[in-house]
């Protein structure tokens, strides 16, 4: 384990931790929340090797250590590590299996969460300002960043929801897990995916980072749609790229989500809720 917890200052202590994590932005964005409040925290990245979580995290709480923020590769783990008595899980991180959040409770308990979703959500309907009601969706990937951010795309009223992934039993079971009465769940091949365009296409792939795009026909791109990358780049993404050229109406790339989740978390720490607009231009212009 590297960069450990510096506990030398009085202030209120959070820290996001991760495997690499110097590329972070949550300092920044959490110490430009608490500006809005003239709270002082002190916030920081902490690296973590493999095998090391459980240990990071109960030094960080066994030191006064106030909230957590989690990033990959360590979700999973946060999430068995709340899911021991006496720490708690909310409904949320249940559905997601997921933990990016944990809040240390004066009592020594914690609580797991998971903001993901609820903060592409927001960037989608708030900032970009398209509804999800009704919206037909199309969603890239199966894996544990969908898993993420379904059940607040569902709970927010979409008409249906189309889960694609090259191993389609992947998506059978993330749509039968999240089966519901109120929103139509599917699962798809790429090659079996049907030609129409859909409202909101998701890319909850990380092939972005590499510069390669999910295998979808340009069928799926209409004058009306939204395509939405969870990932995000200095530059547009080559999936925003591709959308855009094949005339999509808007393209997003995933850094209002992290500044959304990131508020949310907020809020569970501090029980203040941050404006989100400022922070994010500024934040932009660093990226």
């Amino acid at each position: 384990m590297t960069d450990l917890f510096d506990f030398s200052s009085q202030s209120k202590r959070f820290a996001v931790i991760g495997n690499p994590i110097a590329h972070s932005k949550s300092p920044q964005i959490h110490q430009a929340f608490a500006r809005q409040f003239t709270l002082t925290i002190e916030y920081q990245r902490t690296q973590v090797d493999p095998g090391g979580f459980h240990q990071a995290v109960s030094h960080f709480a066994a030191h006064g250590g106030s909230g957590l923020n989690i990033t990959v590769p360590f979700k999973l783990e946060a999430f068995d590590w709340c899911s021991r008595l006496p720490n708690q899980l909310t409904e949320r991180a249940g559905a997601a299996g997921a933990v990016n959040t944990i809040k240390f409770n004066k009592d020594g308990t914690a609580l797991g969460d998971n903001t993901d979703g609820v903060g592409m959500l927001r960037d989608i309907e708030q900032n970009a300002g398209v509804e999800v009601s009704g919206k037909s969706l199309l969603v890239i990937g199966a894996g544990g960043a969908v898993r993420g951010i379904l059940q607040p795309l569902i709970e927010a009223g979409a008409g249906e929801v189309c889960i694609v992934n090259r191993t389609v039993q992947k998506a059978r079971d993330l749509a039968s897990l999240f089966s519901n009465d109120d929103c139509r769940i599917l699962a798809s091949s790429y090659a079996q995916l049907d030609k129409r365009p859909f409202d909101i296409i998701i890319n909850g792939t990380s092939a972005s980072l590499g510069g390669d795009l999910p295998p979808l026909h340009n069928e799926c791109i209409a004058e009306h749609s939204l395509a939405y990358d969870m990932m995000y780049a200095s530059r547009p993404t080559v999936f925003m790229a591709w959308a855009s050229g094949h005339g999509a109406g808007k393209s997003l790339d995933g850094l209002g989500m992290l500044v959304e989740q990131a508020a949310e978390s907020f809020y569970i720490w501090h029980d203040k809720k941050p404006v989100t607009a400022p922070v994010l231009e500024e934040i932009r212009q660093l990226n």
